[in-house]
Formats: structure tokens, C-alpha cells, sequence
């Protein structure tokens, strides 16, 4: 709003990732700040978009609204057939910090890190969850295509896609409260799976140590239930691992550690960390729908 002052704004962002960056790179206090930082993002992003809709259009990215639905990054070009900035973001920031997306930067899954953490230790989820995430993943695709073959009006799709966006924040408020995991994250949201997959094309991995004993302190503090003592076996975990790091810093015995190809340990949870910090505070910077 003030010509000439975006160099102003390029210093505070810069001296704010770098300061996110010393807290995140403590690995028992980097669990707590994620967790901050994120809330903070979203709150951002939020407001924004609300005070977009109260009339200070210079708010919202475009100037035109798009539903802040997780889901829509993926249905959204489907039906429109146009409008690939978000999945060409979404895309290469899973090229960058694998399904770290789901833990550092969506303005949906930190409501979802709020509500599971009313109980104190997450439940396990059901084994089958994997073919109802599978499935709706398929049915909002199989939806999108549908309506734009039908020629479906924008206002009929838009209804689509906000019954969805309400589902979802059901799913939060009565099933992630209650199982202390981020059902919505790991089960419903399209996207999340969508990282999962796009995740494995980073180099960026979470491993398991050989002298890993099994206590499951890691699985204690993992919210996306991806460290089951099947996980732990196979000395990796489970496909909804987002990459947020909590269980480093859980681990008594310093038995998990993040790569990147040849990097192992602190240099390759350095590198993660710089990354994720920086693309937090890109987002946070253009916080707008």
C-alpha cells in the first residue's frame, strides 16, 4: 500500500525467517514453534481473506475470491480448465520440501494441529483409513470432471466445493478432537495425499536408526499417525509422514534423523529447516486468496 516501500517489507521478511530459522533448528523447541508460526500463517491468511470480503479488496491476491478449501487446489482447475497457480505452487513446493506443505504451510491443516492436540496422545487409526482417503481423493476428482462436463454453473461448483470445506471442519471438530490425530489431514483432504505421493519425488526422507529400540516416544508426539511400531520396524514411516520433524526431538536415544541423498542428520535437517523457514515466510508475505 505505500509505493516504493516493498524493499521495507523484503528486510522484515528475510530478518523474520532468519530469526524462525535459529528457533526451528532446536530440536526440543522446534516441535512448539512449527506449531506457532503455522497457527500464525493461518490467522493471516484468514483475516485477510475476511476483511477482503468486508471490502478492502486489496486483500485478496486477485481481487476475486476463491475458496480457501484445500481441496479446491486440486478440483478447482478441473473444472474450470484454467488457473494452475496453485497447483503449480503446491507442486513445486513438494518438489522442495517433500509433504512438508501438510505440517509448515497450509492455511487449513493448522486448525487441524489445534483441535487433535485437545487429547493429550494420538489414537491409531483405523488400518482400512488408507482406501476412504484413497476414495474420496477419487470422488472429488470423478466430482469436478462431472460438473464441467455437465457445464455446471460456477455458482453450483463453488456450493460443491464449501459443502466440502463444512465436512471437513466437521471432521475436525469431531473426529480429530477425539482420536488426538489430524483426521482431516491425513484421511479427508485430497491434498494430503497428493503431498504424500508428490513428497517422494524430494530427496528429503525422515529415517529410523538401526539402534532404534521401539519405546515409542516418537509415536507419542506424531499427529499424522505415520510412526506405528510397524513404522518403526521397517525403520521408516508410513506415507502420511509430513516431515514436521516433532519426533527428532521426542527421541531419547537420537534415533531419527532427516536425509537428503548423501546428507544425513543435523546438515540435512539444517537444510530442510532453511528451506521450510524461507517458503513459510514467502507464504506469510502473500498470505492472500
Amino acid at each position: 500500500y505505500l509505493a516504493g516501500a516493498g524493499w521495507v517489507q523484503l528486510l522484515v521478511i528475510a530478518s523474520y525467517a532468519a530469526w524462525l530459522t535459529t528457533k526451528l533448528l532446536e530440536p526440543k523447541g522446534s516441535a512448539l514453534w512449527r506449531r506457532r508460526v503455522w497457527l500464525l500463517f493461518s490467522v493471516v491468511f484468514f483475516a485477510q481473506l475476511f476483511l477482503g470480503l468486508a471490502g478492502l479488496e486489496g486483500l485478496l491476491m486477485t481481487g476475486e475470491l476463491h475458496l480457501p478449501v484445500p481441496a479446491v487446489i486440486l478440483a478447482g482447475p478441473i473444472y474450470r480448465g484454467t488457473g494452475l497457480f496453485m497447483p503449480v505452487l503446491f507442486t513445486v513446493t513438494a518438489l522442495l520440501v517433500g509433504p512438508a506443505w501438510c505440517s509448515h504451510l497450509c492455511y487449513f491443516g493448522a486448525w487441524d494441529d489445534l483441535a487433535c492436540r485437545s487429547r493429550r496422545r494420538p489414537q491409531a487409526l483405523p488400518s482400512k483409513t488408507w482406501a476412504v482417503r484413497l476414495g474420496i481423493t477419487v470422488a472429488v476428482v470423478a466430482v469436478a470432471v462431472t460438473l464441467r462436463l455437465a457445464g455446471a454453473s460456477t455458482m453450483g461448483a463453488a456450493a460443491s466445493g464449501l459443502a466440502f470445506g463444512f465436512v471437513g471442519v466437521a471432521v475436525i471438530l469431531l473426529w480429530s478432537r477425539r482420536s488426538g490425530v489430524m483426521a482431516h489431514c491425513v484421511v479427508y483432504c485430497p491434498m494430503g495425499l497428493v503431498a504424500n505421493l508428490l513428497g517422494k519425488l524430494s530427496p528429503f526422507r525422515i529415517r529410523i536408526k538401526d539402534d532404534c529400540t521401539l519405546c515409542g516416544a516418537c509415536g507419542q508426539v506424531c499427529r499424522y499417525d505415520a510412526l506405528s511400531k510397524g513404522d518403526l520396524q521397517r525403520q521408516r514411516p508410513g506415507l502420511t509422514c509430513s516431515l514436521c520433524g516433532d519426533c527428532i526431538g521426542a527421541c531419547p536415544n537420537g534415533q531419527l534423523e532427516y536425509r537428503f541423498g548423501g546428507l544425513r542428520g543435523t546438515r540435512a535437517r539444517t537444510l530442510f529447516i532453511v528451506l521450510a523457514a524461507s517458503l513459510h515466510a514467502v507464504f506469510l508475505a502473500l498470505a492472500r486468496v
